[in-house]
């Protein structure tokens, strides 16, 4: 049957055309961006395991920047740990020298004014801080008293289901009142004294013991540092596999999609050219009217 008032061909072609010119804008949309999905329409389901993914990456990040932080807490810790070793270490030294007996009196004063400049620098490093954070804590209970005072709890998985402590140090035998232990009788008020042959000759038992209660808190700072940095190790591979799975779901294949929009594009100008065929046969209508 010829009709003029019903194109069936044309209706169908224009319908067919337009369904491709939509199917070749998300195409172009797809590999423009990059992203398989840029609309709920194109993957319901996979932008919502998406969006769940992409926060959990973002959460990943951010406990590594709080882990990364603690480390950096703990070096510092160290840091006036390894400086209070110096100290210490000097102070031992001049207590060993004042137990020459060629040393005079006049001498060991001098040494004495110089352990007193290095005590005066142990009570400052008991106040240090990161970040407004207290680095050590605790009272002095007694000349040996060591260990931890208080802890931090750093979170190491970004659900927040898995913690670290980190120790805020006891260094209560550097004490501020008597620069290493408050409780040494032999010396005294005011801590270490290398005036006289027999107060250095206890001083050095006193400073090597305070050297190795600040060797037992080093030790334990190195093994906190070392915990967080394989969780920070940790969070950088769960960060990966996370994206990884995140990307599956969200990039868009370039290869196959470039091969779409090039059959998309033929299928378009075919269609175009179809459409304009289906328009013309209505012209075969004249031929029978003239």
């Amino acid at each position: 049957m010829i009709s003029i008032n019903t194109n069936t061909a044309s209706s169908a072609a224009a319908y067919n055309l337009g369904n491709t010119n939509v199917n070749l804008q998300k195409s172009l949309n797809r590999l423009s961006s990059g992203s398989r999905i840029n609309s709920s329409s194109d993957d319901a389901g996979g932008l919502a395991v998406s969006m769940k993914l992409s926060a959990s990456i973002r959460r990943t990040e951010a406990t590594q920047a709080n882990v990364n932080n603690a480390i950096s807490l703990l070096e510092t810790q160290d840091g006036v740990l390894k400086t209070a070793e110096k100290v210490l270490s000097r102070m031992s030294e001049l207590a060993s020298l004042a137990t020459d007996v060629t040393k005079s009196t006049d001498d060991k004063a001098l040494y004495q004014t110089e352990v007193n400049s290095l005590k005066t620098q142990l009570e400052s490093l008991l106040t240090e801080k990161f970040n407004g954070i207290s680095l050590f804590a605790g009272t002095a209970t007694g000349a040996n008293t060591i260990g931890t005072a208080g802890s931090l709890i750093v979170s190491t998985a970004e659900a927040g289901g898995q913690t670290v402590s980190i120790s805020q140090l006891n260094l209560a035998f550097l004490s501020a009142t008597g620069g290493v232990g408050t409780t040494v009788t032999t010396q005294g008020g005011g801590g270490v004294h290398v005036s006289t042959q027999a107060l250095a000759t206890a001083a050095v038992s006193i400073l090597n013991t305070a050297i190795q209660n600040l060797a037992t808190l080093r030790a334990t700072n190195g093994s906190e540092q070392v915990r967080l940095t394989f969780a920070a190790d940790m969070l950088a591979v769960n960060k990966t596999n996370l994206e990884a799975a995140n990307g599956r779901i969200t990039d868009v294949d370039i290869a196959s999609e470039s091969a779409n929009l090039a059959r998309l594009n033929i299928l378009q100008q075919a269609g175009t050219a179809m459409l304009a065929q289906a328009n013309n046969n209505n012209q075969s209508i004249l031929r029978l009217l003239m």
